[in-house]
């Protein structure tokens, strides 16, 4: 275990607030993921999401390959030794943790979501090296005065830190509170840091996902939005974008190694350097 234990709740009274009758993001996500933690109402709904859009589990995992290489680079290039993990979903592999800690056990990293399910497995996301730390907030992205205050403990903001947030503003389906909330987690970071961020997108699918969308909504499920580039573009106000930009996430400085050419999804993302 990492020097920190999962705040608020523990994971008996989280799991005690999980409402199985409608579908979540995170376990939908999980799903499509070949993992073991989601229930009847979201096979279903991540069912009728694969009808519409067949390839929409390739997108799943090209984002978890992005983050791979974006947390590589950040660590191998940037000299990136903390991380502020926001919107981490259910533990998976290669999380942020153990890609940051094999290449430099003693990075830190926080890790933010406000999901009773994800509360309930924080422990494995607290798997920390013992050079290293990990912790975990429940806690959600539009209340950035919670998260800055509470991963204090963990991270030093002296110093850079990664901002990750990965499939989570879209989320946020406000567009004013999205770029409120992003915009005040990366005014608190210090200069040298950077922001990791991806956002569904329907530039690819187009009314597919759209309706794909709009039907996860009417289901009750975790509300949802796509944007476009330029929009996703503007989270990284106040950054600048390495590049290749905001992209695909499978276009995202691809490894030369992979067989065949990436071809795009329905995720964009980019990295923002801060300062």
């Amino acid at each position: 275990m990492g020097e920190h234990a999962p705040t608020s709740a523990g994971p008996r009274d989280a799991s005690s607030r999980i409402d199985t009758s409608v579908p979540h993001s995170a376990r939908i996500w999980n799903y499509w993921l070949g993992g073991k933690d989601h229930y009847a109402a979201d096979r279903a709904a991540g069912d009728e999401v694969l009808a519409r859009i067949p390839d929409i589990v390739h997108g799943a995992r090209a984002e978890r390959d992005f983050l791979v290489r974006a947390v590589r680079h950040l660590v191998d290039e940037m000299g990136i030794r903390q991380f502020l993990d926001v919107g981490t979903g259910l533990p998976t592999m290669n999380n942020t943790h153990e890609v940051a800690q094999r290449l430099a056990p003693q990075s830190r990293i926080v890790y933010v979501d406000n999901d009773p399910l994800v509360l309930a497995h924080a422990r494995a996301l607290l798997t920390s090296t013992p050079e290293g730390a990990t912790d975990y907030i429940h806690a959600d992205l539009r209340d950035p005065g919670t998260i800055l205050a509470e991963s204090a403990r963990t991270l030093d903001f002296a110093e850079p830190i990664g901002l990750m947030l990965l499939g989570v503003v879209n989320h946020v389906v406000d567009d004013a509170e999205s770029y409120s909330a992003v915009a005040d987690l990366v005014a608190a970071l210090p200069r040298g840091s950077y922001l990791v961020l991806t956002h569904s997108t329907a530039e690819i699918h187009g009314e597919p996902m759209r309706e794909a969308m709009r039907e996860i909504n009417e289901r009750g499920g975790t509300p949802i939005t796509a944007r476009s580039r330029k929009q996703i573009e503007g989270y990284f106000a106040g950054t600048q974008l390495l590049d290749p930009g905001v992209v695909s996430c499978s276009l995202w400085r691809p490894d030369t190694t992979d067989v065949g050419d990436p071809f795009e999804v329905y995720l964009f993302g980019g990295v923002g350097r801060i300062g």
